[in-house]
């Protein structure tokens, strides 16, 4: 299968987290999207593998993906080696999507950032023809990152207004780190009993920079090329 959008996250949930509402965007529109967490999430705090994949799966459904992959490595172990980097080059040839959404690359937690390099370089040596690799040559056009966990200017944004309880269904299949039965005592504060408010607020306030109620914002690395200077959304004044 062929994809338009794949979105590439180190756990589960970071995806409906940072772009939920713009992959429902795209899968209602037509195109054919798909998800790849790099692990299972097996070193946090709350759930277990087994329940974060099954949360995963139904999230997936939610937001309409025609694919979901579990690439299995390890969760807070994530680095960019030649082993990590042909597992996930053997999706992006077998897939081939046109575009890649990548956490961004500086963050908190060190499997995000390493997930946006592993997942540039696994874009990169996937278009390699002599790379010892299974299938053929293939690399994505575009690659965006996400700038929801990240202090950061997005240099565009996607208008979310209409897929935003999507997102929040989608986010909320997580139970078991954003409903859990009971409070977790814990010595590590848990960034999870505000995030889903916190990435509200965020939708809310990219929403704000181009007039609308929500949105999830995306940088890229590229000048990005625009032909009709008198049909530019969003207001200066």
């Amino acid at each position: 299968m062929k994809l338009d959008l794949l979105a590439i996250a180190p756990h589960p949930d970071d995806v409906e987290l940072t772009c939920g509402g713009t992959m429902l965007k795209m899968a209602q529109a037509g195109y054919r999207t798909g998800i790849l967490d790099l692990t299972r999430g097996e070193t946090g705090t709350r759930g277990n593998p087994d329940t974060r994949l099954k949360e995963a799966a139904r999230a997936g459904k939610i937001l309409r993906v025609q694919v979901r992959r579990n690439l299995g490595l390890p969760d807070a172990h994530l680095q960019v080696s030649d082993e990590f980097k042909a597992a996930v080059a053997g999706v992006i040839r077998e897939l081939e999507p046109h575009t890649v959404i990548l956490p961004y690359w500086e963050g908190r937690h060190p499997d995000h950032y390493t997930a946006a390099r592993l997942g540039y370089e696994g874009c990169f040596v996937a278009g390699l023809k002599n790379y010892p690799l299974e299938g053929q040559a293939f690399r994505p056009f575009k690659i965006l990152y996400a700038a929801a966990y990240a202090d950061v200017r997005p240099t565009i944004a996607v208008d979310i207004t209409k897929q935003y309880d999507g997102r929040r269904r989608a986010i909320l299949a997580y139970a078991s780190q954003f409903r859990p039965v009971k409070k977790e005592r814990s010595k590590v504060a848990l960034p999870l009993d505000e995030l889903e408010g916190r990435m509200d607020l965020v939708a809310r306030h990219y929403g704000r920079m181009i007039g609308v109620k929500y949105a999830e914002g995306f940088v890229v690395k590229e000048v990005m090329q625009l032909d009709d200077v008198a049909r530019i959304p969003v207001r200066s004044l």
